[in-house]
């Protein structure tokens, strides 16, 4: 068998192609907006879907629908002050929290309140928020 020789250069430009759109991708210059604080109770608040975690698909067709286009499908966070929602700051925070952020909104870095969706697929948005993971992640 013949070995091809295939420049250097030729091998990187070919790694980029396929590494830069994830690189690029993630809002790699997302900092959490410390003046968005929860309230202690809402921070509290169970889902009451937990225990429900196929609901989760429900959720993602929500967030297809209206967070994609600050968010992107992978929740990375494709806008300007969007939160990547794979990174640990976010996942971090509790389901009350995620379903206050999502009901009340943050007018100052550019996200509307959703209170307009039923409490129930709010509650799915959450599930779904969970699922999201970093590109190459193994979690």
């Amino acid at each position: 068998m013949r070995w091809l020789r295939i420049p250097f250069w030729l091998v990187l430009l070919i790694a980029s192609i396929i590494v830069a759109p994830i690189i690029v991708a993630q809002n790699v210059n997302y900092q959490q907006d410390p003046t968005w604080r929860v309230p202690l109770e809402a921070a509290q608040k169970d889902n009451p879907l937990a225990n429900q975690p196929e609901l989760a698909a429900g959720g993602k067709k929500l967030f297809i629908r209206i967070c994609i286009e600050c968010h992107g499908r992978s929740g990375e966070g494709v806008k300007r002050n969007a939160a990547d929602l794979q990174l640990p700051t976010v996942q971090k925070q509790s389901d009350g929290a995620l379903f206050w952020k999502i009901s009340n909104g943050n007018p100052d870095r550019g996200m509307p309140s959703f209170s307009r969706l039923p409490e129930l697929q709010r509650w799915q948005i959450v599930l779904h928020l969970r699922t999201l993971k970093p590109a190459g992640s193994s979690q």
